[in-house]
């Protein structure tokens, strides 16, 4: 064997190496990409369905669920919130919410497919801002004849526990009613009905 058909270790040795970077560089460059197919925790809470858990909700509470980019509140109602949507009533701009977005099966006085369990959008309708909760004892800072709601620090508009706004105020409709469903009698899903299923 002469020196032209002698193995060349050093550039078999080079091939392997080249190879065996290649590979590496390969399955390094595949694997965010793979990872990129699987949803983020971001992604879900952009426009994936949300499942809330009811029982870790107690009677009166207020859960916020993040949907979309949009804060999303949860409310088991209480008997005493029932009766506080009948007693509000007659000073609200829209109580049948004939102007404002709802499912179908939230277009009662409720606005909710089961009347102790409100699903809404937390975001007012007027400019955007996040109202917040106030119960029935903070008469003194709402007025008189509040009878619990939501009240929106930026502009003062107020809304009832079934979020139809109150006369005179700058939001022009109730706040927004998501899609959802009811998988069990303890748990919900957030943007999903029969309607959105599959889309």
């Amino acid at each position: 064997m002469n020196d032209n058909e002698k193995p060349d270790k050093t550039r078999r040795n080079l091939v392997v190496a080249t190879s065996a970077v290649g590979a590496a560089v390969g399955l390094g460059a595949a694997v965010p990409f793979v990872a990129s197919m699987w949803p983020s925790e971001r992604a879900r809470a952009a426009g994936a369905p949300v499942e809330v858990d009811l029982s870790r909700i107690a009677p009166g509470e207020l859960a916020v669920i993040e949907w979309r980019g949009k804060p999303v509140w949860v409310i088991r109602r209480t008997p005493e919130m029932l009766a506080s949507l009948k007693a509000a009533e007659a000073r609200l701009s829209d109580p049948r919410s004939k102007a404002s977005e709802q499912p179908k099966y939230a277009e009662n006085e409720y606005r909710s497919a089961k009347p102790d369990v409100m699903v809404m959008e937390g975001v007012c309708t007027h400019l955007g801002c996040s109202p917040q909760l106030k119960g029935a004892d903070a008469k003194g800072e709402m007025g008189g004849d509040w009878v619990g709601g939501f009240y929106c620090p930026c502009h003062g508009s107020k809304f009832d526990l079934a979020g139809r706004v109150f006369r005179g105020a700058p939001a022009p409709t109730n706040l927004k009613v998501p899609p959802y469903t009811f998988v069990s009698d303890s748990k919900l899903v957030i943007g999903e009905d029969e309607k959105t299923k599959g889309v």
